[in-house]
């Protein structure tokens, strides 16, 4: 329609029949696009109220559910706080009858104690009449009588204490002696040992005495070289071929034993020389420290310790206890650990790395004032050692308290280790005073006649008046100085203690 209204625009040309027609046909689409417009208002109008309308519905039902809710809330709470106070009632009522029972049973009490009361007095009369003619009777006091019994009765209680005692000790011995026996003597022979060492002195020797003149040198400029730069005092005496380095520190006597002999070999002897193989020499020294701890490891089988602890390790080959090498005697316990650790099913190589570490506060490179076994465990703790090991270390002489089973393994194998024939050497005196001391501690007692320290103080024969002394009080004597030479003396394994009583019955024929 509008292609031919257009047409015949086009036809009739601008005139005003152009003009009135096409105002027309501009009306009618303007009358249209109104009535469109009116018809999509129209629409618009009816879905924006019924979207309205569903939006009420939507919050009304989400009000009333909500309302709903809060009723149902409100329910629940008053529910739970008519069971409260049902309950709260109930326990009100239950006090109230506790009390009421209370009252009575005060009452009852009250009563019976007046009663009790007057009971007592009755009996105190009558236990004072009786105690009056039993002092008649006896010709004692009641103090006397009193004493008398309590002395009685201590003296039955001590005998039945220390039968007791023997009886658990024994019984303990039957049940544990033949097992630990078996541990120790099995430990023991397994482990292959050597004898002790002398641990102050190195002895040089040399081809001929002609080479003590070279080391002393011109105005024995060569000798105060090699002290000032090892710190080991060389004797050159009338020894023939040997030269003596004495010092308390085995590596310095080995740097200087080592330093002489390249010094010896090579021929040139002074001062710049000296100190050039000296320093040569610790540094190679310093290298076989590390090397001996690390093989050491290796061959115990043991893993991941940290470097400076095999280094400290390494460092025992040049120590000593007693004359015992520190090294051999660490690797000894070590081995000693494990033999008894799988005996008795605990970890074998915790109690090898416990023993093998247990001495290692006897090497720090610096010497605090602290027991060696509290150093130790501080050195171990600080390179990440496990709990176990660090008690084990720092108990193996009762510093601390013993807490895992490794730590009594430890203090065993360390006291069998030391106090097997030949590992150490003794000083005589303080054997001697050991000895003397140990019997001078029996003849402290009554009724001793004479005591003697035998098989090198392992065993303590005391021989007693049989008319002083009892069977029975020699059975305490033993007991009573076991105890204390365990308590005050210090000595290496166990210590038996014999009492032996003789009645002897002499007469003469003549």
């Amino acid at each position: 329609m509008e292609i031919v209204i257009s047409l015949l625009i086009g036809l009739l040309g601008g005139g005003v029949v152009g003009v009135i027609l096409q105002k027309s046909i501009l009306k009618k689409d303007a009358e249209r696009i109104i009535k469109e417009a009116e018809a999509k208002a129209e629409t618009i109008q009816k879905e924006r109220a019924l979207q309205g309308k569903e939006r009420f519905l939507k919050q009304k039902e989400e009000h009333e559910e909500l309302i709903k809710d809060r009723e149902r809330r409100m329910q629940s709470n008053e529910d739970r706080f008519r069971i409260k106070e049902k309950t709260l009632n109930q326990k009100l009522e239950e006090i109230g009858r506790k009390e009421k029972e209370l009252e009575k049973t005060q009452a009852d009490y009250q009563t019976k104690a007046t009663t009790l009361e007057v009971r007592t007095q009755e009996l105190d009369k009558i236990q004072q009449k009786q105690i009056t003619e039993l002092s008649k009777i006896a010709q004692l006091s009641p103090e006397d009588a009193k004493q008398s019994l309590m002395k009685a009765l201590t003296d039955e209680a001590r005998t039945a204490a220390m039968a007791t005692i023997k009886e658990i000790t024994e019984d303990a011995k039957l049940n544990a002696n033949k097992e630990a026996r078996k541990i120790v003597i099995q430990s023991i022979q397994r482990v292959a040992t050597e004898q002790a060492i002398e641990n102050a002195v190195s002895v040089f020797n040399i081809e001929s005495d002609e080479v003590k003149g070279r080391i002393i040198g011109r105005e024995g400029r060569n000798i105060r070289a090699i002290e000032a730069a090892t710190g080991v005092e060389i004797i050159v005496d009338d020894t023939p071929e040997a030269i003596i380095l004495s010092c308390f520190d085995p590596v310095r006597r080995e740097i200087a034993r080592l330093s002489l002999h390249q010094l010896v070999s090579d021929g040139r002897i002074h001062p710049a020389r000296i100190e050039e193989v000296v320093a040569k020499t610790r540094k190679q020294l310093d290298e076989e420290i590390a090397e001996t701890g690390r093989r050491t490891c290796i061959d115990l089988g043991i893993h991941g310790l940290h470097p400076e602890l095999m280094r400290m390790v390494g460092r025992m080959k040049f120590r000593s206890s007693y004359g015992q090498n520190l090294l051999q005697h660490s690797r000894e316990v070590a081995n000693l650990c494990a033999i008894m650790a799988a005996e008795l099913g605990l970890n074998v190589k915790l109690a090898k790395r416990a023993g093998l570490l247990h001495d290692i506060g006897k090497v720090p490179d610096e010497e605090p004032e602290l027991p060696h076994a509290i150093l130790g465990m501080k050195i171990a703790e600080k390179f990440g050692e496990k709990g176990d090991v660090l008690n084990a270390i720092g108990a193996h002489h009762d510093e601390i308290e013993m807490t895992t089973l490794i730590s009594p393994i430890v203090q065993v194998c360390d006291a069998i280790s030391g106090a097997r024939p030949g590992a150490r050497r003794e000083i005589v005196e303080a054997y001697i005073k050991r000895i003397k001391e140990l019997e001078n501690l029996a003849l402290s007692y009554d009724g001793v006649g004479s005591a003697y320290a035998i098989q090198a103080g392992r065993e303590l024969r005391v021989l007693v008046e049989a008319e002083k002394v009892s069977d029975q009080r020699a059975e305490e004597l033993s007991f009573t100085i076991s105890q204390r030479i365990q308590t005050e003396m210090t000595y290496p394994g166990q210590v038996k203690v014999t009492v032996i009583r003789e009645k002897r019955a002499v007469n003469y024929a003549k």
